[in-house]
């Protein structure tokens, strides 16, 4: 494909800006039509002014709707550009995470949702209350909760300004605060609702902006096939690297198991896509959005991967990043539409506000989230707030969402002066989910765990993901290999550019900011000798260190609890294990203790119906020998 005429820039120069005034209608059209949706949604229901109706519209939401939102919720600005950036620098063999999510939602489907749905949750956190029996614990998954949701938020907000000011000129500190103060005002004046009903715009719109740019580049490059074909020469085209090595950053083996975390802790047991499950009529209807929602990532995700194997085939002989046209590597894609689709009117502000669609869906669907933890955990039960009455609870969690609004611009501004930040933040994610969804596993599927036996495998499990990234990144662990770049084809004549120059002047945080895989560590100052050092436990494919904290909680918390005295099947309050879990554990509990005739072991018809059964309430059951903490 010929270049344009647009000029670009060389090493050291700033991209010139090609934004018209057609792109900054479209795009500004984008603005208008999310801030229209939150006013037109406080007017429909301003006489509606219940916490349920604001947190989780009145649980009558359309599944259509709902659906939309899941996936726009998801599929965040990071993805968008992450997605081309990993197949472009790293290859296809991180798209096998998408075969794993087909079981990961499964159980997600049949297994989370039910016991979530039937208990009545509006925090999820209120599960690890009901199923421990201890309030400390509850707080501490809260604080953690919020902790990633707040930098996430932020992320969302300054990453992708950061890629698109090559596009559209806008200054970084003026896009995240735009976006922000847009995101804020309809999470704070809509409620879910807001977010719902702004999320089908925003989701179309990401899809069809990147489709559109595909589609036009597949038919100048001759088809599909021959994107496959230049791809699969350049090295690109990987599905089944059957390494068993940990040490390799991504094989057919971790990519499977992290596809089945990653679905398993943004899907199962995230605030975020809770609300949205719970926000409709049955959990017949809540079942079948998850099934859907797996359809919809995998063709999002799809789109997403295929087009960085497209910016790879249109710069095959003239990557933009080593030749120096551009400074971050997550610039590739928005670079290619200036640079070869310019000529086009209207085509950069369609892909801007897609990428925005992205930003502003995820900061929405936070936001809202963050509120009604802040609500659920903290402030609900408190004596001030819990004689308030519906329309005054209201109003706190509006306060509450427009506060979650402010912090987010506050630390995208942030993330704005300190960009290294950036890797030390994903690598803190990395260890905190980490523990938070091996305590949610261990609750369903593990009866035996008592209060101390869960805090104590968190603590264990935080404590040892915090000394791994923290040793990843004092050590530089875990390298990742850049795959092979060409500048032969540059007519600036720049083919002396080697990789070497680009891994001595480019963080591995530049390279994988928007990447959905979390980066491992930063690149600069590697040295040959480096490369070839034995392999540490700080090597090890960052896809194994989320399952690796659900594993060390799951085995520590077993271990203390036989310690200190297993749960017996009574001790449960009704509705929190998996039935099938609850009904093995019961009989392993009677091939030990059943041989005892005393009648302190012996099940009572009542006990045993209550460790099987679940009721649509709660508020009649009680814990029987249940310690507090």
């Amino acid at each position: 494909m010929e270049a344009t005429e647009e000029p670009v820039t060389t090493a050291g120069e700033e991209s010139e800006v090609t934004f018209t005034v057609v792109d900054y209608t479209l795009f500004s059209l984008l603005l208008v039509a999310s801030f229209s949706i939150g006013v037109i949604s406080t007017i429909r229901n301003r006489d509606k002014k219940s916490t349920q109706e604001f947190l989780l519209g009145g649980r009558t939401m359309s599944p259509v709707a709902v659906l939309f939102s899941l996936i726009g919720g998801r599929m965040s600005a990071i993805s968008m550009l992450g997605c081309p950036t990993e197949m472009y620098f790293f290859g296809t063999q991180f798209c096998m995470t998408m075969l794993s999510h087909i079981p990961g939602g499964l159980f997600v489907g049949t297994v989370v949702i039910p016991i979530f749905s039937e208990l009545k949750l509006v925090s999820i956190n209120e599960y690890i209350q009901l199923r421990y029996g201890s309030r400390l614990m509850r707080l501490l998954t809260t604080l953690c909760c919020l902790l990633t949701k707040f930098g996430y938020m932020g992320m969302n907000l300054y990453a992708p300004s950061l890629a698109l000011s090559t596009v559209t000129g806008i200054p970084t500190w003026v896009s995240t605060i735009l976006t922000g103060s847009i995101s804020t005002f309809y999470i704070t004046i809509g409620g879910t609702k807001a977010v719902v009903y702004t999320d089908v715009l925003q989701t179309l719109v990401m899809f069809g902006g990147v489709l559109v740019v595909v589609i036009i580049c597949c038919i100048d490059l001759g088809g599909v096939g021959n994107v496959w074909a230049i791809a699969d020469q350049g090295g690109r085209i990987q599905f089944f690297n059957l390494d068993t090595s940990p040490y390799e950053r991504h094989t057919l083996l971790s990519t499977l198991v992290y596809g089945f975390y990653m679905m398993f802790s943004s899907v199962g047991v995230d605030q975020v896509t809770y609300q949205r499950l719970a926000s409709v009529r049955t959990l017949q209807i809540s079942q079948r959005l998850v099934a859907f929602f797996i359809l919809g990532i995998i063709v999002l995700s799809t789109l997403y991967f295929f087009s960085g194997l497209v910016a790879f085939a249109v710069y095959t002989d003239c990557d933009p990043l080593t030749s120096g046209k551009i400074e971050k590597p997550d610039q590739i894609l928005p670079f290619l539409v200036t640079d070869k689709l310019s000529h086009l009117i209207g085509m950069a502000g369609i892909y801007v506000a897609s990428i925005y669609s992205g930003v502003l869906s995820t900061l929405s669907s936070c936001g809202n989230s963050v509120a009604c933890l802040i609500w659920e955990d903290f402030l609900k039960e408190r004596p001030y707030f819990s004689r308030l009455s519906d329309a005054g609870a209201t109003n706190v969690i509006k306060l509450l969402s427009f506060l979650a609004g402010v912090a987010a611009i506050c630390i995208g501004l942030l993330l704005e002066n300190m960009g290294s930040i950036l890797y030390v933040y994903n690598s803190i994610i990395s260890a905190v989910t980490g523990p938070l969804v091996g305590i949610y596993l261990t609750g369903i599927c593990a009866p035996w765990v008592n209060w101390k036996g869960a805090v104590t495998g968190f603590t264990v499990a935080f404590g040892f993901n915090i000394w791994l990234v923290t040793g990843k990144f004092l050590t530089v662990g875990g390298t990742p290999t850049l795959m092979p770049l060409s500048t032969v084809g540059c007519q600036d004549n720049l083919a002396n550019a080697t990789i070497g120059s680009l891994i001595n002047n480019t963080t591995l945080t530049d390279i994988a900011l928007m990447t959905t895989a979390l980066p491992d560590v930063v690149l600069a100052n590697i040295t040959v000798d480096q490369m070839y050092e034995p392999k540490t436990i700080y090597d090890i494919s960052y896809c194994y260190a989320g399952p690796t904290g659900v594993a060390i909680t799951l085995v520590v918390s077993t271990f203390v609890s036989l310690f200190t005295g297993p749960n017996s099947p009574t001790d449960l309050r009704e509705g929190v294990v998996y039935r099938p879990c609850a009904r093995a554990y019961q009989s392993v509990w009677l091939l030990f203790k059943g041989c005892h005739t005393s009648t302190s072991t012996s099940f009572p018809p009542a006990a045993h119906s209550s460790v099987l059964h679940a009721t649509n309430g709660i508020t009649a059951t009680k814990f029987i020998n249940t310690p507090t903490s």
